[in-house]
């Protein structure tokens, strides 16, 4: 039977519980592992910890900070000795290895109706393996881009909305008027390019993963795959509007020299305005745009933040009860707002904190309904295939030392070597 309500699950735990994580009074500790960890983040994060465990006596929830770098080979090694938290916070992107391997719990019968209706299908997708749920995605962004409004201004290019994005292909050219002498039209931070050209080229009908009958997935190379990479070349090796040297950084690597006019718009997740809100001179305009469009319009690819259930965690009924509470409506916002983010809920997108022009919110929740799941979201194996084909095959070609034809031949027959080693 599902559980629909706060009420009933408290109800059905409330009988001693005195396991692991339990006390011999009958109180129940659940440990929640948050990768927060923006001050922002971590303060919402844990005030909302707080405010659960004053109303819960019964039930303490358990603050433990994680960290991004490290929370796959973390949770790995926890899961593997049997002390994984009990509630775990992570990315969409590497939940498949661990749902298959069976250390997330299956939280079909776990969630209450109201979450389950709030957040919309698609998104559910992105935890979806097999016939299990295995996460609550939460917390979601857009790749947008950030620019210089003076530089955008004066260059008289038209200024794209929604409504109206630019094409790839204007895209390109604006870059090119955005340049000039010590400046470039734009910035591609991609010391990490695999999600980055993946998920912008879902707007270009781009796939890359494709699912035969067999349920076995094999990379194959399309036209639609090939538009936004080719975009980033020409712009580096062809057009000279787009800066080499940021080809190997991170995003936050390239605002000082965006705060400097050496770069016209930079290409960011929309959590990077916090940093621009923080960091910027004074007197010094940004605005944030939507990414370019292709053949499928303004889609894109995301991988949520999401909350998932230690299979070993001997509270689980406590655990789903917990998250309930943290992804009500306006504690949604509360934690989007923390982290500079969107909500995936169809309620808490509908706050007007967030649908203010202040700082591009209104920009960020209009590319709401335009996400799609990441298109490497099921693969087994993607991981790997990431880090030993692809990240190196996107860098030399970015950087000029390889053409189309071996990324795709790299891609390929490479990426399908190691897939398949997952798939048999």
């Amino acid at each position: 039977m599902r559980i629909v309500t706060l009420t009933a699950v408290l109800f059905l735990l409330l009988a001693g519980c005195t396991g692991g994580g339990g006390h011999d009074d009958g109180r129940i500790t659940l440990r929640f592992q948050s990768l927060a960890w923006q001050q922002e983040s971590v303060a919402a994060t844990k005030d909302l910890v707080a405010e659960w465990n004053a109303a819960h006596p019964d039930i303490h929830v358990e603050y433990v900070q994680g960290s991004w770098d490290s929370v796959h080979d973390q949770l790995l090694t926890s899961f593997e000795g049997g002390e994984a938290p009990d509630v775990i916070h992570d990315a969409s992107d590497d939940l498949a290895d661990f749902a298959y391997g069976g250390y997330l719990a299956d939280l079909g019968d776990l969630l209450p109706a109201r979450l389950r209706a709030d957040i919309p299908a698609s998104s559910w997708q992105t935890v979806t393996f097999g016939d299990g749920t295995y996460g609550v995605p939460f917390l979601q962004e857009p790749r947008v881009l950030i620019a210089n409004a003076k530089l955008l201004d004066e260059s008289g290019v038209r200024i794209p909305t929604v409504e109206r994005p630019w094409s790839w292909a204007e895209f390109r050219q604006v870059t090119k008027r955005l340049s000039g002498p010590g400046r470039y039209g734009v910035a591609w931070p991609l010391k990490e390019p695999v999600s980055a050209s993946l998920n912008l080229s879902l707007s270009a009908g781009g796939r890359l993963f494709h699912r035969g009958a067999d349920g076995k997935v094999t990379v194959r190379v399309e036209a639609g795959d090939e538009v936004v990479p080719r975009t980033i070349r020409d712009q580096v090796g062809t057009d000279r509007s787009a800066s080499p040297t940021t080809l190997g950084s991170g995003g936050s690597d390239t605002l000082p020299g965006f705060f400097g006019g050496k770069y016209a718009m930079v290409p960011l997740g929309f959590s990077y305005r916090q940093q621009m809100a923080q960091q910027a001179p004074e007197g010094f305009e940004w605005r944030v745009l939507p990414a370019p469009a292709g053949a499928d319009g303004l889609t894109q690819g995301v991988s949520p933040q999401t909350l998932s259930i230690a299979a070993d965690s001997p509270h689980k009924a406590a655990a789903a009860a917990f998250l309930d509470f943290l992804l009500r409506p306006a504690n949604m916002v509360r934690l989007a707002l923390g982290d500079w983010m969107l909500p995936t809920g169809t309620a808490a997108l509908r706050s007007s904190a967030l649908r203010t022009e202040r700082d591009g919110w209104a920009v960020g929740t209009a590319l709401a309904g335009h996400l799609r799941p990441a298109p490497a979201q099921s693969v087994r194996g993607y991981a790997e295939w990431k880090d030993k084909v692809a990240t190196p095959a996107f860098q030399e070609y970015y950087s000029g030392a390889i053409g189309a034809g071996e990324l795709r031949q790299r891609l390929e027959k490479d990426g399908n070597l190691v897939l398949a080693r997952y798939q048999r």
